[in-house]
């Protein structure tokens, strides 16, 4: 009876250890599931540009600077009456501005901002928060022009000085501050009332050869030019000789002309005019480094005070 009983017990007491390794092995595929879902959940998120202003916009999309320091702000009596196209930075790399045009007229300026995509419905001009608490009525909204972008019209206080706009995202409702920055340095000289730099004339040069410390601004920032480069003064014109850090630059845009380059110890160098001293001077380069030739804009900004 004694061996009865303790076979029975044993008996009773492995089906009870045999049913609990069972419990503990099926509850694990259960976790590692929920844990591949959350994952595969987290991977499959939406990677488009409103996806990605609604996840990290407020938080983390990266900054842009805006201006150049030392900036003096341009208004409008400053400029002759006309329509040009113009440069603006955005703080937001999530706001990309296709295309810009600059409306000078007797009352002051406005801009016709050119966005390629639908991810904003209007515009307010001012932060997020008094974009919040503003009337509806305060909003700017697009037109459709010809390509399809969408354009928004916007009153322009000053040029090279910040200004805070804000964009009501389409697909979440929500506004998203930017501060603006629209370049005078980007405009033609025939743009401005009065000369805004100084000449090889007016500094009273004579002909000759000369050097000169020249900052380049612009483009990723892999690229440089050599400082300071040979200034030649030629019948009170002056030219400058810019060697790039590469080979891969096959052409440079200086007041709408283009300039070839010749390749010298693996640089491209280039002859081009200066138009003045002491102000940033637009120019463009293209590079043939990528898979395709880019066009890029850069400033030069040469400086009189270091003129030998």
């Amino acid at each position: 009876m004694k061996k009865t009983i303790i076979t029975i017990s044993l008996l009773t007491a492995l089906a009870l250890v045999s049913c609990g390794t069972e419990s503990t092995s099926s509850e694990q595929p259960a976790t590692q599931s929920t844990t591949t879902a959350s994952n595969t959940e987290a991977s499959s998120e939406p990677t488009t540009e409103s996806a990605s202003e609604v996840t990290t916009e407020h938080a983390t999309a990266p900054q842009n600077e805006v201006g150049y320091e030392g900036m003096t702000a341009v208004s409008a009596d400053a400029l002759n009456i006309g329509n040009y196209y113009i440069s603006v930075d955005s703080s937001s790399s999530m706001f990309k501005i296709a295309d810009c045009i600059l409306h000078v007229g007797e009352d002051g300026m406005t801009a016709d901002i050119i966005i390629d995509s639908k991810s904003y419905d209007a515009l307010f001009m001012g932060t997020e928060d008094e974009a919040d608490s503003a009337d509806e009525s305060a909003r700017i909204t697009y037109t459709e022009n010809a390509s399809g972008q969408s354009v928004f019209t916007v009153p322009v206080e000053a040029l090279d000085k910040e200004i805070q706009c804000a964009a009501l995202s389409a697909k979440k409702q929500e506004w998203y501050g930017r501060t603006l920055v629209f370049r005078a340095d980007s405009l033609p000289d025939t743009a401005f009332k009065e000369q805004r730099y100084a000449t090889a004339e007016s500094l009273k040069l004579a002909d000759g050869v000369y050097t000169v410390d020249v900052k380049m601004e612009g483009g990723s920032g892999k690229a440089s030019i050599e400082s300071p480069a040979v200034l030649t003064v030629k019948n009170g014109k002056a030219t400058a000789k810019i060697i790039w850090s590469s080979d891969k630059y096959d052409k440079m845009v200086v007041n709408y002309l283009e300039y070839t380059p010749e390749i010298i110890d693996g640089h491209s160098v280039f002859e081009i005019p200066v138009s003045g001293f002491d102000y940033r001077m637009p120019v463009q380069a293209e590079t043939t480094a990528m898979s395709e030739p880019h066009m890029i804009d850069y400033t030069l900004y040469f400086d009189s005070a270091t003129i030998k």
